[in-house]
């Protein structure tokens, strides 16, 4: 009993120590922040001002709730309208171009409104810091060799037809002159195709729009062609992207086989984090090229911890962010969609919703609709995100953590102007003691401690306190079971 007792208060202690030597100089060292894919839950909730003014104050203000500033907006191609095989309710989101009784192609501007309405209160909600991205999944069907907007009759064959391109590089470029300059939405980047060299996208798929397209000449084709539509609008300044690749090590085979001319055209490369394989090379072409960088979504139901219950979501959440962050270096980190579920009694053009989120375990996005009552149900996977989308705002500079795997902990720093911020997991269930090495900066008065732990009912969701404990630059306190826990330190 003596000796258990013994052993336990002679714990060794986690170190982590803080070095600017350790920053992310992606994009000259400077953060552009957290985001989330709009499609497909804006498209589900913005007819309803309640939940759209509900989802941009949890999501995107930073005082009230996530801080989120990056929104990626869905160009939708907008399906044939005799198909009727998309049967999410969220996932069926319109076009912006039609074809009129006497065969003519005709921009419908209000045919989006739904979504647009939430980007408009999001980007209000996000005030100086918002950035706007828009994407397609899709062109417009009857741009399409299957004349479906989900993808080709052969899913892993190009499904834009030969002598479309040029039309749908336009299309895209239309898009971001209307929003930019007709609605006064900022659009700071475009990015033309989404997981475009894989076999996911089959016609009459009941999901969700997409579309293949083969890595080399034509990807490097559609890359050219929206850059020389963008530019003929006057919209020099429009970052365009690379492919928003599902891997890295996808995007790298074809970063790798674009043309002279289409990598002199794209201005920033996005990737997706569903699969890690090479993603340590991932960043390291993009140091060796030059280029900006983004983790620009992912998600997904993995839990992490122990016994961690609601916490677990959220866990898992916290230590991908982190493990992405120190693979990739990245200047931005986007969740595919913060709102991945929806209830309501009456369902939506005839389809039924999915219904509550399953907290216990993993689940996609971070909050369900209750569209009976007009409430957005948060879960503790939403508090974990905001641990980091809170406190490390943009204009930050990141600082990797290394830690002792072993050790249960991981840990994220960045710095901005006078403030460092240190943000760290325990998915142990025990407490477990913390050194945070300081000597590399000149830290003074009290430090503040905000934590998320345990289950939505009566656990901790961003929890204040204040910590005096720092001594010879040293801060020593204990990270609580199962938690995610943000350090907010001031130095001179």
């Amino acid at each position: 009993m003596l000796l258990a007792t013994s052993m336990v208060c002679h714990a060794e202690s986690t170190v982590i120590k803080v070095s600017k030597d350790n920053a992310i100089q992606t994009n000259g060292g400077y953060w552009e922040g957290w985001g989330t894919s709009l499609c497909w839950w804006a498209n589900r909730i913005g007819y309803n001002e309640t939940l759209t003014a509900k989802s941009a104050a949890l999501f995107f203000d930073v005082k009230q709730g996530l801080g989120l500033n990056i929104m990626r907006y869905n160009v939708g191609g907008g399906d044939d309208p005799t198909h009727h095989h998309i049967t999410r309710t969220d996932s069926d989101v319109p076009g912006w171009m039609y074809i009129d009784e006497n065969g003519e192609r005709k921009y419908d501007y209000t045919a989006d409104a739904r979504q647009l309405n939430v980007v408009k209160a999001a980007m209000k909600a996000a005030g100086q810091d918002a950035y706007l991205e828009i994407f397609s999944n899709s062109p417009p069907y009857f741009m399409t060799n299957s004349g479906c907007s989900t993808g080709n009759f052969k899913a892993e064959e190009n499904n834009i037809k030969d002598d479309e391109y040029d039309d749908f590089a336009e299309y895209m470029a239309h898009v971001a002159n209307y929003m930019t300059r007709e609605m006064k939405l900022n659009v700071k980047s475009v990015s033309p195709m989404n997981e475009p060299n894989t076999n996911y996208w089959p016609a009459m798929n009941y999901k969700q729009e997409g579309c293949h397209i083969d890595a080399g000449e034509a990807q490097s084709k559609l890359l050219v062609l929206t850059r020389e539509a963008l530019n003929r609008y006057g919209l020099k300044d429009i970052i365009l992207t690379t492919s928003d690749e599902t891997n890295p090590g996808k995007q790298i085979e074809e970063i790798q086989t674009l043309t002279p001319d289409a990598r002199a055209a794209i201005n920033r490369i996005s990737v997706h984090t569903y699969g890690t394989n090479s993603i340590r090379e991932m960043g390291q072409l993009a140091k060796d090229e030059k280029i900006n960088l983004w983790m620009s979504e992912v998600d997904g139901n993995g839990t992490a911890g122990q016994n961690a219950g609601e916490m677990a979501a959220g866990l898992w959440l916290a230590e991908k962010i982190i493990t992405d962050i120190q693979a990739l270096e990245p200047s931005a980190w986007v969740l595919w969609q913060v709102i991945d579920t929806h209830i309501s009694k009456d369902g939506y053009m005839g389809r039924r919703d999915g219904g509550p989120l399953r907290t216990q375990g993993g689940y996609w996005g971070t909050a369900c609709a209750n569209h009976d009552t007009g409430e957005i149900l948060l879960t503790q996977k939403y508090y974990a995100f905001g641990q980091f989308s809170r406190y490390i705002r943009p204009g930050s500079t990141l600082i990797l953590c290394p830690t002792d795997r072993r050790s249960g902990v991981k840990a994220l720093a960045a710095i901005n102007k006078k403030q460092l911020t240190i943000v760290c997991t325990n998915t142990t269930a025990q407490d477990k003691e913390l050194t945070i090495d300081l000597s590399a900066f000149k830290p003074k008065g009290n430090v503040k401690q905000i934590r998320t732990s345990g289950q939505f009912a009566d656990g901790e969701h961003w929890a204040e306190s204040d910590l005096r404990k720092i001594k010879e630059k040293k801060l020593e306190t204990t990270l609580a079971p199962n938690s995610v826990t943000t350090f907010l330190i001031r130095t001179k």
